[in-house]
């Protein structure tokens, strides 16, 4: 069996079409004409050689040669010519864990992202609910860690006076937690004696509610706002579409998605309206399970699309306190946390998942999470194989847990600049001893020898080139700290590349076309001012992306609406 540690750096058989091509040019035939020549740039091929080129020819939306400049306009002609005129040209970027339907229903809600306190979390609470006159009043991005007073905020201070009539339901910015007034609990029929397993409805010392639910406790007050309407909700994926391709993304995996939103993006993707690439993570809900596993997964000839893997949630997030760890919080004494999944339920869920051809991915944060993730998979997993089957997030990993990722061939899936926003508070959730097991990226990534590098958005922010320097520098965007934050975990500046490309293609099954500029891959590009191999680290977040191509179509480029 073929080492899976060295298919990172494989190339893939090519198109037969595209390999004629080549053959053809080899032979000495001038002026072969192909549909777009990119040429006076520097192409980062990220191929197994890792070489670099000054042009590439694509054709019927494939690349069919890279080159010097010379050989490659001696060579072709074509119907357009672009003149990159020195700027960096990389593999389309891709974004191996987001929630891309979620961020465009968020871009119709308040944005609490950048908020500094509750008060201001409560006037853009007000701000939105004079937008929409009517019915619940929604927001998300609020994190109590950034605020003077990190407790978790109460309804009574203020959310009930503002909206007694409305019912409203603020998400905190982890998606584990909510702040909700009274008509919402009222509508929900929550008390202070309401217990939901795997989550929880958080009390104030006089034992009334607060509004904070987490996990399995927020989901099910989420479940009674209305579904969006078909039509916004196609023309905020559309204007999300627009936001990720201006930052260099091409392919997304979305982490877990219900059938309707799978057909959504199908509709905008047929019409021409949303050129991004996706693999869809089907979500852990009865229906939707019903809906795709019996039909075997659906891989997209066209590229578009695939559907293969179910995504799972083992337990919370670390913010909200909802992370399941093996000790006690270190600001929590009282508390472990939460597992979100009955272990034996569990277990015929991802054994049923298996045997429909599906790929396992499962949310673990805290550390008792990431032991029973791994134990249960390798169980069914039993050695290496190519099953691909992740781990998202892995945040704290116990020591004796970490051959396990190698041992049965499982990808952690990681998000860097989780690392670089929870910095400032996740020693006082784990100690100092437990957080150095936290966001351990160079140590993960030595078990496969590869992983796959996402942004979580909109947990947080969508840009690519953030997750890059969270990566490689583990700084805050003002620097600090100065030395950065655990810099051994660092990735080196080529792994952090390969993690939003071809590792991205390689945890999603899509190695074979997607993540390389190469002979036979489709031609995303993203193109790039300056080489973020090489560039002063100071200037790395100045970084702008130029141009946005996906089948050789260029649907971004800076400056032009």
């Amino acid at each position: 069996m073929t080492s899976f540690r060295l298919w990172a750096l494989s190339v893939p058989s090519f198109l037969c079409s595209v390999a004629v091509m080549v053959t053809l040019t080899g032979c000495g035939f001038k002026g072969t004409h192909v549909d777009l020549i990119l040429h006076n740039g520097l192409i980062l091929t990220l191929d197994g050689e890792s070489s670099q080129a000054q042009a590439v020819a694509v054709h019927e939306g494939r690349v069919v040669e890279v080159g010097p400049e010379r050989g490659i306009l001696n060579q072709y002609s074509a119907d357009q010519e672009v003149d990159l005129m020195g700027a960096v040209l990389v593999p389309g970027l891709m974004d191996a864990h987001a929630h891309f339907v979620g961020f465009a229903k968020s871009l119709a809600t308040a944005d609490l992202r950048e908020t500094g306190s509750e008060a201001e979390v409560l006037r853009l609470a007000r701000e939105q609910g004079q937008r929409h006159a009517e019915g619940w009043v929604l927001g998300r991005g609020w994190d109590q860690n950034d605020w003077d007073s990190t407790a978790f905020p109460d309804r009574r201070g203020g959310l009930d006076a503002d909206f007694p009539e409305r019912p409203v339901l603020l998400e905190r910015v982890d998606g584990h937690a909510v702040w909700a007034n009274a008509v919402a609990l009222e509508l929900a029929g929550f008390d202070a004696n309401t217990r939901i397993f795997g989550g929880e409805l958080l009390l104030a010392e006089d034992g009334e509610l607060t509004g904070v639910l987490l996990d399995r406790a927020a989901d099910s007050l989420q479940a009674l706002v209305p579904p969006m309407d078909s039509l916004q909700l196609a023309s905020l994926l559309v204007q999300a579409g627009k936001e990720v391709v201006s930052v260099g993304l091409t392919h997304i995996t979305d982490a877990g998605l219900l059938a309707e939103d799978v057909d959504a993006l199908l509709a905008l993707q047929e019409s021409g309206e949303l050129p991004v690439r996706f693999s869809v993570m089907v979500s852990d809900d009865a229906q939707a399970l019903d809906h795709f596993l019996p039909n075997g997964p659906r891989v997209d000839t066209a590229g578009m699309l695939d559907v293969r893997a179910v995504k799972f949630y083992m337990d919370g997030a670390l913010g909200s306190r909802g992370a399941a760890l093996v000790e006690p919080y270190s600001d929590r004494p009282g508390s472990k946390g939460m597992f979100l999944q009955d272990e034996d339920e569990y277990r015929l869920k991802i054994e049923r998942v298996k045997a429909a051809g599906f790929q396992v991915a499962t949310h673990c944060i805290g550390d008792a999470a990431v032991k029973r993730a791994l134990r249960l998979y390798g169980d069914l997993l039993g050695g290496v194989n190519d099953l691909r089957w992740r781990i998202e997030h892995a945040q704290v990993v116990r020591r004796e847990d970490v051959d396990l990722f190698s041992a049965n061939t499982i990808i952690p899936s990681i998000q860097p600049t989780h690392a670089t926003s929870d910095m400032y508070w996740a020693g006082e959730r784990l100690g100092r001893n437990r957080v150095r097991r936290a966001y351990i990226y160079s140590t993960l990534q030595k078990q496969l020898g590869w992983l796959p590098l996402g942004t979580d958005f909109p947990v947080e922010g969508i840009a690519p080139l953030r997750t890059f320097y969270a990566a490689v520098v583990r700084k805050d965007i003002e620097g600090w700290p100065e030395e950065g934050y655990y810099p051994e975990e660092a990735l080196t500046r080529e792994a952090a590349l390969r993690g939003m490309t071809g590792w991205a293609a390689l945890a999603c099954f899509r190695e074979n076309d997607l993540g390389q500029v190469a002979p036979g891959f489709r031609a995303d590009f993203a193109v790039l001012d300056r080489n973020p191999l090489t560039v002063d680290e100071k200037d790395l977040l100045e970084t702008q992306v130029l141009q946005t191509w996906i089948s050789g179509q260029r649907v971004h480029e800076l400056g032009v609406n």
